[in-house]
């Protein structure tokens, strides 16, 4: 038996074996859980594997640089796949609270509170052993724009990098001693459906006043709106309760993953006097895309990609906004949404766009989602397990 696998006997007739991921067999079988979990969920879109696998990559995901991971395969006695979890540490984030606290992510497991605990308890026990007194979960070890969250409603299609999970997650969370944090909102608005008349004439009034300047990226100039996006970035956040400001080096990483998914169009950034003040990420969504490559972004899948993408999609969604603290209050997030209305509906091509994540705790987000007219999405949950 590898050094690196265990196994744990549960009652008589029952075992199941735990092993860390180490090798090129075991990272296949990481990977593979998902696919045997959901293969008969016609509404599970498979994320890609290279994206999942650059998040444990040194070489493609900086947060190693400042902080560790691992991750499990569980398997049955009969050795077929029936888990997986990883665990992570963020040394920039983990001491930031009472009891120094790492993350669970990736987790998937079938419908066995028993098998569901044991992987909880193996992430919590790598956790102690380096330190940590409490865990998050479900989170990634990166940015929260991807991978972040247990879905708790809405379950329907789901956008890409937002997770997906079947209902009977939200019980082992909760039976195993995870809190919920902050509950994640996710508005769905319907690009055809005119704006409310207050939202659009507030909204036109400031995309005219003197001084205010829309602009959308452009790929050749990506280095300044690069630049100008961390700004404005860790100005509007750095408030909130255990903010990390945002590196440039993860910015490089986010918008050389955009790149092939990038309609410089649907990006937009708002000045006033030729200060950076307000920024909108949105992309065109690619699980409508990737959805039928079930994660395997070889060439057939990288040619079908393409065919997806030239055919075009007919759903956008908006991973995040900020805007200066000092302009909060200046409707600035309003006129980006008409700028880009302006550039959408002649294309008579999307139809609908995610508003992805809100916190519950950002009520000047969610009341301006709910000027425009949005209707419910999703909701996801940030929990916390103290040991």
């Amino acid at each position: 038996m590898p050094l690196n696998a265990f196994f744990i006997n549960k009652s008589p007739d029952t075992s199941m074996l735990i092993t860390e991921v180490k090798d090129k067999k075991t990272r296949k079988a990481f990977l593979d859980v998902a696919r045997i979990l959901y293969k008969n969920d016609n509404i599970w879109v498979c994320p890609l594997d290279n994206d999942i696998e650059a998040v444990f990559d040194p070489a493609k995901n900086n947060f190693h640089q400042h902080g560790k991971c691992t991750r499990w395969v569980l398997r049955d006695e009969s050795g077929k796949l029936i888990g997986r979890v990883a665990a992570f540490i963020n040394n920039k984030k983990a001491y930031n609270y009472e009891q120094p606290t790492g993350g669970i992510g990736f987790f998937e497991c079938i419908n066995n509170e028993e098998a569901a605990f044991l992987l909880f308890d193996t992430a919590k026990k790598w956790l102690q052993a380096n330190g940590m007194q409490a865990m998050d979960g479900p989170i990634n070890f990166g940015e929260n724009d991807n991978f972040w969250g247990l879905l708790v409603e809405g379950f329907t299609q789901p956008s890409y990098g937002m997770n997906y999970n079947p209902p009977y997650y939200h019980a082992f969370f909760e039976h195993y001693g995870f809190k919920t944090s902050y509950a994640q909102i996710t508005n769905h608005l319907d690009v055809l459906k005119p704006f409310p008349e207050r939202f659009y004439k507030i909204a036109k009034w400031v995309t005219k006043k003197p001084g205010y300047e829309f602009k959308h990226l452009k790929a050749k100039e990506i280095e300044k709106f690069a630049a100008d996006f961390m700004e404005i970035y860790n100005d509007a956040w750095r408030d909130f309760e255990n903010f990390v400001p945002i590196t440039h080096a993860t910015i490089a990483e986010s918008f050389k993953k955009m790149k092939p998914l990038m309609d410089e169009n649907l990006i937009w950034f708002a000045y006033i006097n030729d200060e950076p003040a307000s920024f909108m990420i949105i992309l065109p969504d690619a699980n409508q895309m990737i959805k039928p490559l079930k994660g395997k972004l070889n060439l057939i899948g990288k040619l079908k990609f393409l065919y997806k993408k030239w055919k075009g999609v007919s759903r956008m969604r908006a991973i995040v906004m900020g805007t200066k603290q000092k302009f909060q209050n200046h409707g600035l997030e309003s006129g980006l949404f008409i700028t880009l209305g302006e550039y959408v509906l002649p294309l008579n091509q999307y139809k609908e766009l995610e508003l992805s994540w809100v916190g519950d705790f950002n009520d000047k987000m969610l009341a301006m989602h709910h000027a425009m007219g949005v209707a419910f999405g999703k909701k996801h949950l940030t929990m916390r397990c103290i040991f």
